[in-house]
Order: structure tokens, then sequence, then C-alpha cells
């Protein structure tokens, strides 16, 4: 009989299985991707996936969450660093040049997921809306910070410049976005 498999295995392998499966879907899509794909590409038998995540929707949910705490967490690392509260709204857009500009890079994954599956997935939706909600609010965060009251307007250039540089595959957009909130939050 084999031995049981331990916590630490399970959180292995769970991280192997959402790392395969947050590759595949990223790069080919989610519904381009079968289950076979993803146990070919994780090494781990078809059972053991489906004992982690009953159904190929939980897996795509999951990959998405993590992808969100990895993501914001990222931006907010790269944001943390400066000091002016004016400077620090430029520098998400300085995060998302560096980011459009990375090879593999193919637009927003939340907006990708809800494009293949947000009108037939209420899970999948439910958790795009909560990316959305919480990038929202991290930019209101640092915008209201620096007294201009323009936190929509710069969410909103932040989601289309995310948007464009997805479909043009150029990071421009980033640094247009950026010229135009500097335009909105005025000299010092």
């Amino acid at each position: 009989m084999p031995a049981p498999i331990t916590e630490e295995q399970n959180r292995l392998d769970r991280e192997v299985l959402l790392d395969a499966a947050e590759r595949l879907f990223y790069e080919r899509g989610i519904q381009a991707v079968g289950m076979d794909e993803v146990r070919a590409a994780s090494g781990l038998p078809l059972k053991r996936i489906y004992r982690f995540f009953a159904a190929k929707e939980d897996l795509v949910v999951a990959t998405l969450q993590r992808r969100d705490q990895r993501w914001r967490g990222d931006l907010a690392a790269h944001v943390g660093q400066v000091p002016d509260p004016r400077e620090r709204v430029l520098a998400v857009f300085d995060w998302l040049g560096e980011w459009f500009a990375q090879p593999g890079f193919r637009g927003c994954a939340w907006i990708n997921a809800h494009g293949e599956l947000g009108s037939s997935s209420e899970a999948v939706l439910a958790e795009v809306r909560s990316h959305k909600r919480a990038f929202h609010d991290q930019i209101a965060k640092w915008v209201h910070a620096t007294g201009v009251p323009v936190a929509e307007p710069v969410y909103l250039l932040a989601e289309g410049a995310i948007v464009t540089a997805g479909i043009s595959a150029d990071p421009a957009p980033a640094h247009q976005a950026r010229a135009a909130v500097e335009t909105l939050l005025g000299t010092r």
C-alpha cells in the first residue's frame, strides 16, 4: 500500500497544478485547453487533479484568485516604493508599461476569462468582478492621497491601457495613459 500523501505534498502538487493551468489558460485560452493538457503539463493524474478541483471551472477560479493576489501584490510593492502620492499614482502606469513589455503578455487574464466564460459561469464572473473592484479600490486609495478627485478617470485610463495593450501587443498605451494622468493630477 502506498504511503499516505502528506499535507506538504498536497500543497506542492496543488501549486504545480495551478502553475500549469494558469500558464496554459493565459497562453492559449481557457476553453482551448482540455483537462488532459493540464494533466500532462502538471504531471499529475486526472484523479488527483479532480480531488483538488471538482470541475474545470473551480480550477479556473482558483488560478484567477491566485493570480489576483500575486498581480495586485506586485503592483502594490512597486507603487509602495514611491514616497510622493502624485508620483505613486504615476508609478502604476510605469508598472503597467513594464508588464505590457514582458514576453508572452496576452492582456488581462480577467478580461480574457470574462470574454470566454463571463456569460456562462457565475463563479468566473464573480471572480472577475472581485478583481476589478479590488484594482479599482487600490487605485482610488492612491489617487485619494493626492487630494485630487480623479480616481474614476485614472482607473478608466488604467483599464483602457490594459485592454489596448492586450489587443495591440504594444506597451505604448501605458505611457499614453500616464501622460493623461499627469494632466489630470495637475502640476504641483
